[in-house]
């Protein structure tokens, strides 16, 4: 990962009325019903200065806030009437439209692995390098990935301990061939998932494997072709391996690391300074819809809306079960009930948490594309103090507000730990790394 051109990766392929309902819509147990929260007044002081913006999405189950906040009409009761939601069809098609921007044919914002908001603001993965700054205005889940395996391997059972992984890669590499591994942007989320799983266990991710860049709905049609040996990936495509039974599933990532942060709701640093009311009401509009999503009544409706073409195109019975804490690696393992599932809300799954970046800037820097510099990023992407505000616009109690930007220290399950503040100390506890 020493280059990141930008070639590279190409090539490797109001308010007010809100509170009212909030106050009586949004625990467990109330009713789905979205419809009786009056719209934003377009002639108040709140309304926001544009009623468009336009999202880009991966189809993958933690888009789902956008889907439902545009499905269920939310976005417009908060004043964005002409607000789209436009399915891309990689990481890459996302970057190439964020660089372009709303007002160009692109995008104002996104559903987004967590770290490109990073490469975009720092020009790493750009046309010409060229800086676009960028905001992270919420998280968008936790949990929710998963690393899959060829049934190739059925003997192997691969495990998030994974002891006989580094004697096979040895195996393959011994025999003038490397272990075939997909992620879906390199620097991304799944990247780091496949890099810090592999490392744990033995193996260098730079050396003694092939990781190439697959979009994450190509994965299990790319695994049918033998052309590879795992993925990493959101759901629901892990599920959707495991029903074709052409593999079986490795891990969960909240096995990985419990809670982790996944996507993040981002948007163009200039479009949100140009509509800092907008960039609020579209924020509201996406912390409502987590809250709804999260709500285990709503789930199977969820799934149903997000399962179209237009959005995921993948059956709600391959999305649903997981969103819902059963798990079926297709190995004989499961799990069932898990705390281990998505999370769209609950457990603080919607603040962007400024610990949890320093994290992927970090983990980045630990494989060569960041260096600890660009952790004075961090303090200027994430934009927790705009989740704070519309958190009390909201009128969510103050005790759901987290007061810290950190969580604290973070436990990997091979028990390596992340104190966000001491990075420096985490990079020099890895045994496997590039920087």
């Amino acid at each position: 990962m020493a280059n990141f051109s930008r070639r590279k990766f190409l090539l490797t392929v109001g308010a007010t009325a809100a509170g009212t309902m909030l106050a009586n819509g949004c625990s467990s147990g109330t009713s789905s019903n979205t419809s009786s929260v009056p719209a934003v007044n377009s002639g108040t002081g709140d309304s926001p200065e544009t009623d468009k913006v336009t999202l880009g999405f991966i189809p993958l189950t933690d888009c789902a806030p956008l889907v439902i906040a545009k499905e269920k009409g939310i976005f417009a009761k908060y004043g964005l009437k002409g607000a789209e939601v436009k399915k891309q069809t990689s990481w890459a098609n996302t970057r190439d439209n964020i660089e372009l921007g709303g007002d160009k044919g692109g995008l104002d914002g996104a559903h987004i692995l967590t770290p490109m908001s990073y490469m975009l603001t720092s020009g790493k993965i750009t046309k010409g390098n060229v800086k676009i700054p960028m905001y992270i205005l919420a998280r968008l889940n936790l949990n929710g990935q998963g690393i899959s395996i060829s049934s190739k391997y059925a003997d192997q059972k691969f495990e998030v301990k994974a002891d006989k992984l580094k004697s096979k890669v040895d195996e393959i590499k011994a025999a003038g061939k490397k272990f075939q591994c997909a992620v879906t942007f390199p620097g991304g989320t799944h990247d780091l998932w496949t890099r810090y799983w592999l490392a744990a266990n033995g193996v260098n991710p730079d050396e003694d494997v092939d990781i190439k860049v697959i979009p994450p709905a190509q994965m299990v049609a790319n695994m049918e072709t033998k052309s590879m040996d795992s993925f990493c990936v959101g759901e629901p495509w892990n599920q959707r391996l495991v029903t074709k039974q052409l593999g079986y599933n490795a891990l969960t990532t909240g096995q990985l690391w419990k809670d982790h942060p996944e996507k993040s709701l981002t948007v163009r640093k200039d479009w949100a300074d140009k509509n800092p009311k907008a960039a609020k009401a579209l924020l509201m509009a996406i912390m409502e819809a987590q809250m709804w999503c999260d709500k285990d009544e709503n789930k199977a409706e969820m799934c149903k809306l997000t399962e179209a073409d237009q959005y995921i195109k993948a059956p709600s019975s391959d999305i649903l079960s997981r969103m819902q804490g059963d798990f079926d690696f297709g190995d004989g393992r499961k799990l069932e009930k898990s705390p281990l599932l998505m999370k769209f809300w609950r457990d603080n799954a919607s603040f962007p948490y400024k610990s949890h970046d320093k994290w992927f800037v970090t983990e980045n820097t630990r494989w060569g594309m960041f260096t600890e510099a660009d952790l004075a990023m961090v303090d200027t992407v994430n934009r927790s103090d705009i989740w704070r505000e519309a958190a009390k616009a909201l009128k969510i109690p103050d005790a759901q507000i987290p007061k810290e930007d950190s969580r604290g220290k973070e436990t990997f399950f091979d028990g390596v730990t992340f104190d966000p503040a001491d990075p420096k100390a985490y990079l020099a506890s890895l045994k496997i790394k590039k920087a």
